[in-house]
């Protein structure tokens, strides 16, 4: 992954073997089993962020509040499969994101949305526009468990498990 890669005419910036082994060691120790590698500069209107996840992440259903934040999500390693639920947190699409076949989603703004690993690591490119606050930047779904509780295991399993 020392090569820089272009996908839908972006160019992904580059990543060394040694800051790949460093972030996942980083998200093996993190109770969230995920990290982020943030590319762009505080008060920057275009963000940029490498995700480094673990199979067994979970991160709460959420969407992105704004005209502007589109979520873009570039594959750089592994897979995963994305989730859309409607405002009651009924599936309403799953889409597979792997190599030779659809290495390239966008979450429009005003989406809940949630992922699962398919394979034990996996590596995400991302971006958004919009400048960032953490209290504005995304709502998390109230009919969802919060992450790191004895629901959020249950409900994680059972999006595991609409998988098969």
């Amino acid at each position: 992954m020392k090569n820089s890669m272009t996908k839908n005419l972006i160019d992904i910036p580059s990543l060394k073997d040694s800051e790949i082994k460093v972030n996942f060691l980083k998200a093996k120790n993190s109770i969230r089993k995920r990290v982020p590698k943030i590319i762009h500069q505080s008060g920057d209107y275009e963000n940029k962020v490498f995700n480094f996840m673990l199979y067994d992440t979970y991160m709460q259903p959420h969407l992105h509040p704004g005209k502007e934040k589109t979520e873009k999500m570039y594959l750089v390693l592994g897979s995963f499969i994305l989730f859309f639920f409607d405002n009651f947190g009924k599936i309403i699409k799953k889409q597979i994101i792997e190599f030779n076949h659809q290495e390239y989603v966008e979450v429009p703004p005003y989406i809940w949305h949630t992922y699962i690993m398919l394979t034990e690591k996996v590596i995400v490119y991302e971006t958004m526009d919009g400048i960032y606050n953490d209290k504005t930047w995304k709502e998390m779904a109230s009919w969802a468990p919060i992450e790191n509780s004895k629901e959020a295991l249950v409900f994680f399993n059972n999006l595991r498990q609409s998988v098969c």
